[in-house]
């Protein structure tokens, strides 16, 4: 009981604080130290009051040990009049204003993985089985406060056993809002593909959940294709040792090269599948458990990643992933691994919905299986790479989504719209910054529908009234359009420029930062295809100071598909167009193309992506790209160790001439290796000369760094390398992707700092 010298404080919590047990771990505090008080959540996050002998040592262990899942953003904290409270309890949430949030979906702890795989415990190889600690949270959650009736789990009333875990304070499951059981809980379905009933075939039992999982071991192992349905949506599954399944996945669903990602066992399958450092391994292992692209140890089938060193690697984060590796071992399934990619037909957004997945993937998967927990917000699992030593988003989304990112300074509250390719929306909210989950690219309708719910729903549940929104520069952009749709005030964000800035906004950077965007495509102030810029950021203003050299570009966005095109634009950049024929000789367009790049009027680029395009044309790698930077990819995989050129480039008036370098590609028993390392190596050295002299003439000793290009290993470390040599510190994109999956934040950043 608290002493006559008790004192009582009123605590207000902000951050991720709730579902994630900080109730029932505040609780254990105040039982630990003998407090009275109460604990409750609210709109704006967790707020307590504690009284007792001891409420020094609560607020040190409250800041100390927070529960795996929370992020405690501040803690306030005031005396106020003691009332002799003799207990501690827990109160009902109230409502408001939101100004709290959700985390992220976590995968599943390892007490969860230990009841899983308990035959005495009730959870025993129940799929669905998660606790305060992990499982979903985002992906199933309606609105806020997070309540389970606020969930996809309302429909499931939790049986007596689930009931009591969830009213237990002393419990890991106490107010799991997703807690379930095979009592009460969803189950597996083998979805039927066609029929107008179609759709389940669910039983209540832990022997149908056992058959189902080795129902799809059994047709993994035999070749066939499954769809699954997961956390954030359905993956497609094969085995990813079968040459013929992988090539058959590709055929039906229309994903000719792109890598396809693998989930392996464990750590030690991990660790002989590809090159894994410290922090491979720890990312790899983290709770949000990310695809990690790592250098290939142990090559899966050839169809897997096709053409690249390099290769996706996830491990299982569902209890429904590991119940599959527990079924394969039981079976003695020997190295197990499966092709685990998004189940969407090729550029369509992920399938959520087991109706949806009857229509949609019936002519892909010979066997779906779904279940009738429903997804309410899909997400693609997140894709990184450790770059410059430490982690960097290619695609962020499940595990990630909806953590904020913190911003430097307040400002109106924005909606920023992206521009068109690897679209993500940001909403920013006081000094947080909310990224949405990769959305794709705006090119069919069923992508901007997804593209429109995604921004409908980020703004209900943040609770955000938009001031202003941002979009891209282009006018003719879905994005732009969604924009003028809006009748808010609207900043036209250059696209390069929102590349720099969304580094700016990350690393809490108000003032004016120097910055170069490495990309592929982005519309100029002039209106013209730009890619290579170097550029002068002040608050809400951007100058642009230098450029690569342009780059004839002949048949227009079709030269992005067509590395080809760049190769023979290199060539007419030399005045050599008459050596199309030869470098070119199954090409029937090459000597056209050859004539309108040498037009007068013909459309330039100042692009480094399409610079590596050509590259890769001219060294015969890559002529028709399958997916979009595949030709620099395959480049950068030939690339073991850049070596510069002397004298392979010019800088004249802030202008990167490479045409040196592109006429040393062509000579004549050049390798295709030996001519990516001197790409590789001379553009390090061209560009940390052009930055460095930039930063020089304005006292500069750090750089943004950008872009598309930037997602290449290689080039971002030598270029970090080279930079701090010349004493330049680089700044790299860290908590958003380097390529377009980061120009909202950027948008957002200047829209925020632009004067009304």
């Amino acid at each position: 009981m608290p002493s006559s010298e008790a004192t009582r404080l009123r605590l207000r919590v902000t951050g991720a604080v709730q579902g994630v047990g900080f109730r029932p771990f505040v609780h254990s505090l105040a039982d630990r130290y003998a407090l009275g008080g109460f604990v409750r959540n609210d709109s704006q996050g967790v707020l307590m009051e504690v009284e007792g002998a001891r409420v020094d040592d609560f607020v040190a262990a409250l800041r100390r040990e927070p529960p795996p899942l929370a992020r405690i953003d501040s803690l306030e904290c005031e005396s106020i009049t003691p009332l002799r409270d003799a207990t501690f309890s827990i109160e009902p949430s109230r409502d408001g204003r939101t100004r709290t949030r959700i985390t992220p979906d976590a995968a599943v702890c390892n007490d969860c993985l230990d009841d899983l795989f308990d035959p005495q415990s009730r959870f025993y190889l129940y799929p669905f089985i998660n606790c305060t600690h992990c499982g979903p949270r985002y992906t199933l959650t309606r609105r806020l406060p997070y309540d389970r009736a606020q969930t996809s789990m309302a429909p499931f009333a939790m049986c007596e056993d689930c009931a009591r875990d969830y009213a237990d304070p002393t419990n890991r499951r106490f107010h799991a809002q997703p807690i379930a059981c095979p009592k009460c809980g969803p189950r597996l379905a083998r979805l039927k593909p066609r029929g107008p009933d179609a759709a389940k075939d669910h039983e209540p039992s832990g022997s149908h959940h056992a058959a189902v999982l080795q129902e799809i071991v059994t047709a993994i192992q035999s070749g066939r294709i499954v769809a699954l349905k997961g956390i954030g949506g359905f993956h497609l599954l094969c085995d990813a040792r079968n040459e013929a399944a992988v090539a058959e996945l590709r055929r039906r669903k229309g994903r000719d090269a792109e890598p396809f990602a693998v989930m392996v066992a464990d750590a030690a399958s991990a660790m002989r599948a590809g090159q894994l450092g410290a922090e491979e391994l720890r990312l790899l292992q983290s709770i949000a458990r990310p695809i990690v692209v790592v250098e290939k140890r142990n090559d899966f089938a050839p169809s897997v990643a096709p053409g690249l060193s390099r290769i996706g690697l996830l491990l299982p984060y569902a209890p429904l992933h590991h119940l599959l590796f527990h079924a394969a071992a039981s079976a003695d399934a020997q190295d197990f691994a499966l092709v685990a990619t998004s189940a969407n037909p090729s550029g369509e957004p992920l399938i959520v919905d087991d109706a949806q997945a009857c229509e949609k993937l019936a002519s892909i998967a010979d066997l779906i299986i779904g279940h009738d927990r429903a997804i309410v917000a899909r997400a693609d699992d997140s894709v990184m790479s450790v770059i410059a030593g430490a982690p960097a988003f290619l695609r962020r989304a499940r595990g990630f989504v909806p953590e904020p990112i913190a911003l430097a300074d307040d400002g109106p509250d924005t909606l920023a719209l992206g521009a068109h390719l690897k679209t993500t929306i940001t909403v920013t909210r006081g000094r947080e910054a909310f990224v949405s989950t990769h959305i794709g690219s705006l090119d069919d309708r069923a992508t901007i529908d997804f593209y429109r719910e995604t921004i409908a729903r980020m703004l209900d549940i943040l609770d955000v009234t938009p001031e202003r929104v941002a979009c891209d520069l282009h006018p003719d952009l879905a994005s732009t359009r969604y924009a003028e749709e809006t009748g808010l005030p609207i900043l036209r964000v250059q696209h390069h420029a929102a590349h720099i800035a969304a580094i700016a906004a990350e690393h809490g950077i108000i003032g004016p930062i120097l910055g170069a965007a490495l990309d592929g495509y982005g519309y100029g102030d002039d209106g013209g295809a730009w890619g290579g810029e170097l550029m002068l950021l002040d608050p809400g203003h951007w100058r642009r100071l230098g450029h690569l050299a342009p780059l004839p570009l002949p048949g227009g966005d079709r030269a992005a598909r067509e590395p080809w095109r760049m190769g023979v634009a290199a060539l007419a950049a030399q005045d050599r167009c008459g050596d199309v024929f030869d470098r070119f000789p199954g090409v029937a367009l090459a000597g056209k193309v050859a004539m309108l790049a040498s037009a007068p009027n013909v459309a330039r680029t100042t692009s480094l992506g399409r610079m590596f395009d050509a590259a890769a044309a001219l060294l015969g790698v890559r002529l028709v790209q399958q997916y979009e930077g595949q030709a620099a990819m395959e480049l950068e995989a030939l690339c073991a160790r850049p070596r510069a050129l002397a004298h392979g480039y010019r800088i004249e008036n802030g202008v990167v001439d490479l045409t040196r370098l592109f006429a040393a590609l062509l000579k004549p028993g050049l390798s295709a290796t030996h001519g990516a390392e001197l790409f590789h190596g001379t553009l390090i050295e061209a560009l940390a000369q052009w930055i460095g002299d930039a930063a020089r003439a304005r006292g500069e000793t750090r750089v943004a760094l950008s872009g598309g290009c930037m997602m290449n290993r290689i080039l971002a470390e030598g270029l970090v390398s080279r930079l701090r040599d010349l004493g330049i510190e680089a700044l790299l994109a860290r908590k958003a992707p380097t390529n377009d999956g980061g120009l909202s934040l950027g948008q957002a950043h200047i829209a925020r700092q632009r004067k009304a």
